[in-house]
């Protein structure tokens, strides 16, 4: 499994409690100058190092036949003035773990375990759309419907193509070194997405800042990141932490900051129905959450027109 496709199957909450936030820099031991780089993980006010941590803390013991579940891995100290990375609880096991056990499309050790194609499920996914409308009392085969549940087939497909993709393929490489420690932010990234709840559209814009440690990445990337899980069923509240998580993940930064506005058609067309209402969300790590002013600035810049 994926680290992607785990990330696709948190909720915001889980995703909340799997990030082990002490790996970033402690707010009170920041200075943004570039003769103190924000990556320091150096200690003041008698407060242990990230290194000094890492070197003196041990893995709970567990007793034989206990799940290791909520144990976190130490901090592992790195040279230089890189930071340690994020580490994520995943209940015992790896990222990079991909067994058997809960395989879905597993039926043979042998064989690859790759899902079969997207494509192959169209003709299912059109008979499904032909019995929904069916069901609302349409005539599939009157002229204007015949194609209709292969088109809609095809169309869901595009709005959840999310499903295909994972970081590493989007990332593609553009992750570069650069002696480079002030924050960088892209804003108004454009969003759709589906409604995990009604299966009806939001759509809205997505704004990223964080602090890099001497690794940059392509800003087209940023934009390339909203799309993997913009692009599934989703929650707002889940999908802001995803993608925050992602970039996390890429660059090792200090902190990163996401915000994401969003309009729910399921709040326009159906329910309450108030159609100039706007969901904002926010999710903020690192130095951008224990750090006031660098979060000050990052909204700033967001909301400056």
């Amino acid at each position: 499994m994926s680290f992607t496709r785990q990330l696709s199957e948190m909720s915001a909450s889980e995703l909340n409690d799997a990030i082990d936030d002490t790996n970033f820099p402690q707010a009170h031991i920041l200075s943004r100058g570039r003769n103190n780089s924000v990556c320091s993980t150096s200690s003041t006010s008698g407060t242990s190092s990230l290194a000094d941590r890492a070197q003196t803390s041990q893995p709970e013991e567990t007793h034989p036949g206990t799940p290791a579940e909520d144990i976190v891995a130490p901090v592992v100290a790195v040279a230089g003035n890189q930071r340690p990375r994020l580490i994520l609880k995943t209940n015992g096991s790896t990222p990079e773990s991909d067994g058997h056990e809960k395989c879905t499309f597993h039926h043979d050790l042998e064989l690859d375990h790759k899902p079969p194609t997207r494509e192959a499920l169209l003709p299912d996914m059109a008979r499904s759309y032909r019995l929904l409308l069916g069901g609302l009392g349409e005539n599939p085969d009157r002229q204007g419907l015949i194609k209709t549940p292969e088109r809609a087939a095809k169309a869901m497909l595009y709005f959840t193509k999310g499903y295909d993709q994972s970081l590493e393929d989007v990332l593609n490489g553009a992750v570069f070194d650069e002696d480079h420690d002030e924050m960088v932010v892209v804003k108004d990234i454009e969003m759709f997405s589906m409604c995990e709840h009604h299966l009806v559209p939001f759509y809205g814009k997505v704004s990223i800042g964080y602090l890099p440690c001497n690794k940059i990445l392509g800003l087209s990337k940023l934009a390339r990141i909203v799309e993997i899980f913009s692009r599934r069923l989703q929650v707002q509240e889940r999908l802001t932490k995803q993608i925050a998580v992602a970039v996390t993940q890429a660059v090792q930064p200090a902190g990163v900051a996401v915000v994401v506005e969003g309009v729910h058609m399921c709040m326009v067309m159906r329910g309450v129905q108030k159609i100039n209402s706007k969901t904002v969300t926010s999710t903020m790590l690192g130095v951008f959450r224990d750090d006031p002013k660098t979060r000050e600035e990052f909204l700033n810049l967001v909301n400056s027109k």
